[in-house]
């Protein structure tokens, strides 16, 4: 993965103050010449699409994707102008649009939300080229993740993600569940008119997508955390359905947490709060459809809080998201928030292996 290298100067820092990640390209790329040959490669196969031949009506659908092609071309070949700057030791003559476009391949390259399609992902170039190597405990890992969806709510039929943490018990943030459970002295019950449901595939292409996961029935609040963004919620399988085996989660600390390449599966939305530039945010825009894969790395634990940092794909949204040590695919964390170019936050789970909650529901500790 990405070395851990001399901290920027000034004049790097000033250069990479709009990076969308915790870290700037230099710590996250181990071959900053390697990446951008790579990315201008790719960009000369780029060639946008003939509109002559398209029917009237498609027309203007055709206009607007060529266009995003070429501001994607425009500003992924500043980025790969930017990138061989700072190569060369010349991070003071990096521009804006060069800037902007590092962010962008960064985002790409660097920190990527990968399209999960029949539990499944294609395989990558670069430092991420390792995924493969993992690619059957990663597949197990996507298909014990599902989306938080809603009926009878007044505002939303969608929230973050869940995970299966427990026999029939999913985890996600207290936040999330907060959206349709309320306590009335002795525990935790539906707001009156909204039902809850757990989709285990809402992936790219709709929920009729091919390989779409089973969808589980939310049945019971087991409880809101009262001290970290943590909820606990028990699923019954369609009829006839057995649920499968949850995932591991960390009963002791990783070693060398700061560093350690973990990943995110989640549902990214879209986050107004996010400073991103426009021409990034258009970009990505079609990232904002379905599950995505996210690898990162974990960044440090937060001294007296019970928050452990990671720079997975900074997109809105991830709430709920297991945070999984790529060594051994345990979850680590469980995310809940986030600033974009400060990097995410998860709670750090191994620091609840007695908790009264978590071990009543059976959370399967490894």
């Amino acid at each position: 993965m990405g070395e851990h290298r001399r901290p920027p100067g000034a004049a790097e820092e000033g250069a990479m103050r709009r990076s969308p990640v915790a870290a700037g390209p230099e710590r996250i790329f181990s071959d900053l010449r390697e990446v951008a040959a790579r990315v201008r490669d790719g960009l000369s196969w780029e060639i946008p699409g003939s509109l002559e031949e398209l029917p009237a009506d498609e027309l203007p659908a055709g206009q607007i994707a060529q266009f995003a092609q070429q501001e994607r071309t425009r500003v992924l070949a500043a980025g790969v102008r930017g990138l061989e700057k700072l190569a060369e030791g010349r991070a003071d003559e990096i521009g804006d649009e060069e800037s902007v476009g590092m962010e962008a391949v960064v985002l790409l390259e660097g920190r990527p939300a990968l399209p999960v399609r029949n539990h499944d992902f294609a395989s990558q170039r670069g430092d991420w080229a390792v995924l493969d190597g993992h690619r059957a405990a990663i597949r197990a890992s996507l298909s014990r993740v599902g989306r938080v969806e809603l009926s009878g709510h007044p505002r939303l039929d969608r929230l973050g993600a869940a995970f299966l943490a427990g026999p029939d018990v999913v985890m996600t943030n207290r936040h999330v569940a907060a959206e349709f459970a309320r306590g009335d002295g002795t525990g935790w019950t539906f707001q009156e008119g909204i039902g809850a449901r757990l989709d285990m595939g809402a992936e790219d292409g709709g929920p009729a997508a091919e390989g779409g996961g089973p969808v589980h029935d939310v049945v019971e609040v087991l409880g809101l955390h009262e001290d970290v963004d943590l909820a606990l919620l028990r699923v019954a399988p369609p009829a006839g359905a057995a649920l499968p085996t949850p995932l591991a989660v960390a009963a002791d600390a990783p070693a060398d947490l700061p560093g350690r390449p973990v990943y995110c599966v989640g549902y990214p939305v879209h986050d107004g709060r996010r400073d991103e530039p426009d021409s990034v945010r258009r970009m990505f825009m079609d990232v904002y459809r379905g599950k995505r894969l996210q690898p990162g790395t974990a960044t440090e634990l937060v001294p007296g809080r019970d928050v452990f940092g990671h720079d997975c794909s900074p997109l809105g949204g991830n709430s709920g998201s297991p945070v999984i040590d790529l060594a051994d695919h345990r979850v680590l964390g469980l995310h809940f928030g986030g600033r974009y170019g400060v990097g995410g936050a998860a709670v750090p789970l191994w620091q609840l292996v007695d908790d009264p909650l978590l071990d009543r529901a059976g959370i399967n500790f490894v």
